[in-house]
C-alpha cells in the first residue's frame, strides 16, 4: 500500500474531532490479547458505521493526538513460538481481514491496523465478540441492542456487495480488474472514456464510492479479478482442479489453484478441464474418431452451478473439479436450498442472485432453472449414467460417471437413471414409458422387456408411480413419485 495513501489516511484521523468507534489510537501497548479484542470490537463498529474499514494506529496520544511515534514493532511480536499475525488469525472467527503497515510519519514510527468490517456475522476473538461504545471497547453480549443492529444489518447486504478491497484511487480499478471481459463478454465494446467504464461497473455493483472511499465489491472480485489473491477475503475462493490417477485419491497426477475472476476466467478454466478428460473413440462412416467422454455443456453447467450456489460464509474452503479415470466430481461449499430429489422441477433459488443474474447475461450459464435439466438431458444423449447428487459435511457434489453398458450398471444406477429420465420428461409435460426409456438406454423394441424389469424395480424402490395405475401395461406411461 503507497506510502501517501497512509499518510493521507493518518491526517485525517488526527484531524477528526477524538478517537471514534472505527478508529482507536495507541502508543506502545502491543499486547495480543487486547490487539485481537481491539480487531473484533472495530471490524463489528465498523459493519454498524457502513464503513468499509477500521482503523488502529500506533504512535499517537489518544488525548492530544500527538504524534510521539512507536517502539511496537508486528513482525518481530511473536505470542509463544508463532508469529503475531498468525496468532490473531488463527483465534478470530469468521476469518476477518486485517493489515499492519509500519511507516514514517514526520520522522517517527508509526504502525497502521487496517481491519475490515465484518460482513456475515460479528467477529469473534477467541470466542468473545466486542463492540466499541463511543471509544471503549466491550463484549458484545453486554449490549445486546447493538447485537441485534449488526444482525439486522447482516440480513440486509448481500455477499456480494459487501467490500472485498479499499483502494487509494480509482486507478487501482482498472490493473486489479479484468475490465475487457466485462464488455467481451456482454458483447460490448470497451469504452474509450475511462469514467463510462466506472459508471458501468457501479451500475452492475461491481464498485463502490462509500464515503469518499473507492472499493470494489466482492461481486466485481469474484467475477473480474485479474488475480484473486489480490483480494485477500477471496483468494480461497478460486476453484481448484485436481486429476487423480486411477479411480480413486491416491495418486495426484495435476493440481490447479484459479487465480483469475470466475467470469474473466471462465472460458480458460473448461478449456484446460476439457483437455484432462479422457475422450471415446466411435466408428463413424467407417471412420475411427476420438469424441469426449463427458459433454460439454454438462461439463460448464456443473461448474457454473458449483461457482454461483456456492455458500460464501464457509471459509477455508472453495469449489472443487476432481477427475478420475471413471468420472468427474464437482463440488462446492454449501447445502442446497431445495432438496436434491427435486432438482428438475423445483423453482429456483439461488444464494448469490446477483452473481447468478451476471453470468446469466454473459451466457456463461443457462436461464433461471435450465441448467440441471439440460445436464440430464445431454447425459442420456450420450447414454452415460445418470448424474449423482449428493449432500455430505456441508457441501454439494455432483458426479458424471464415464460411459457404462448397461449390462455392467448396477441395479441401483440403473433405477437412478429411470428416475432421472421419468423427472426429465415431466418437466417436458411429456410422460416416461417403456418406449422412451428403451431409447433413453439404447435398447432396441425387441428388449422391451429389459426396461419393464428395471421399471419394475424403480417402483418397488418407490421412486415412480404410474400416471393412471388403470392403463393397461403395455401403455402405461410414469411420473416422478412426487408429481
Amino acid at each position: 500500500m503507497k506510502f501517501n495513501y497512509l499518510k493521507n489516511l493518518v491526517q485525517e484521523k488526527i484531524a477528526g474531532d477524538s478517537e471514534t468507534t472505527i478508529t482507536e489510537f495507541k502508543v506502545n501497548n502491543a499486547d495480543p490479547q487486547k490487539i485481537g479484542e481491539y480487531i473484533s470490537a472495530l471490524s463489528n463498529s465498523a459493519a454498524i458505521a457502513n464503513i468499509s474499514q477500521a482503523t488502529m494506529i500506533w504512535g499517537i496520544e489518544d488525548q492530544s493526538k500527538k504524534v510521539v511515534g512507536t517502539n511496537f514493532y508486528p513482525s518481530s511480536v511473536k505470542k509463544g513460538n508463532e508469529e503475531l499475525e498468525n496468532w490473531l488469525s488463527r483465534n478470530l472467527s469468521p476469518k476477518v481481514s486485517f493489515e499492519f503497515h509500519d511507516i514514517d510519519y514526520e520522522g517517527k514510527h508509526l504502525v497502521i491496523l487496517l481491519i475490515e468490517k465484518a460482513a456475515f456475522q460479528p467477529i469473534k476473538f477467541a470466542g468473545e465478540e466486542f463492540i466499541r461504545m463511543g471509544s471503549i471497547k466491550k463484549k458484545l453480549k453486554e449490549h445486546p441492542e447493538k447485537e441485534k443492529q449488526l444482525w439486522n444489518i447482516f440480513s440486509s447486504v448481500p455477499f456480494e456487495y459487501n467490500c472485498a478491497k479499499i483502494l487509494e484511487h480509482k486507478e487501482m480499478i482498472f490493473s486489479l480488474l479484468d475490465f475487457e471481459s466485462y464488455y467481451r463478454l456482454l458483447g460490448r465494446s470497451v469504452p474509450t472514456n475511462k469514467d463510462l467504464i466506472i459508471e458501468d461497473f457501479s451500475g452492475d455493483g461491481l464498485i463502490n464510492c462509500t464515503g469518499g472511499n473507492w472499493e470494489i465489491t466482492n461481486l466485481g472480485a469474484l467475477l473480474f479479478a485479474n488475480h484473486l489473491s489480490d483480494f485477500r477475503p477471496l483468494a480461497r475462493k478460486a476453484i481448484r482442479v485436481i486429476l487423480y490417477k486411477g479411480k480413486g485419491k491416491i495418486e495426484t497426477q495435476k493440481e490447479l489453484q484459479g487465480n483469475r475472476g470466475y467470469a474473466s476466467g471462465f472460458e480458460g478454466l473448461i478449456k484446460y478441464v476439457n483437455g484432462l478428460l479422457p475422450s471415446n473413440e466411435v466408428i463413424r462412416s467407417a471412420l475411427r474418431e476420438e469424441v469426449p467422454m463427458y459433454p460439454e455443456l454438462a461439463i460448464r453447467e456443473l461448474v457454473a452451478n458449483a461457482l454461483i450456489h456456492q455458500d460464501f460464509s464457509i471459509s477455508g474452503t472453495s469449489p472443487t473439479i476432481e477427475i478420475f479415470e471413471n468420472r468427474v466430481e464437482i463440488t462446492n461449499p454449501g447445502l442446497p436450498l431445495i432438496h436434491v430429489e427435486r432438482f428438475l422441477d423445483a423453482p429456483p433459488r439461488s444464494r448469490n442472485e446477483s452473481l447468478a443474474s451476471l453470468m446469466r447475461r454473459m451466457r456463461i450459464c443457462e436461464e433461471r432453472g435450465s441448467g440441471i435439466d439440460k445436464v440430464v438431458a445431454v447425459t442420456e444423449e450420450y447414454q452415460l449414467p445418470a448424474p449423482k447428487i449428493t449432500v455430505y459435511d456441508g457441501h454439494l457434489k455432483v458426479t458424471l460417471f464415464a460411459q457404462k453398458n448397461l449390462n455392467d450398471m448396477s441395479k441401483e444406477e440403473k433405477i437412478e437413471a429411470t428416475y432421472m429420465h421419468a423427472c426429465l420428461k415431466y418437466v417436458e409435460q411429456e410422460h416416461m414409458s417403456n418406449q422412451t426409456l428403451r431409447e433413453r438406454f439404447g435398447l432396441t423394441s425387441k428388449q422391451n422387456s429389459v426396461a419393464s424389469r428395471i421399471i419394475k424395480d424403480t417402483l418397488e424402490e418407490g421412486r415412480i408411480k404410474p400416471l393412471d395405475p388403470t392403463t393397461a401395461p403395455r401403455y402405461m406411461k410414469y411420473i416422478p413419485y412426487w408429481a
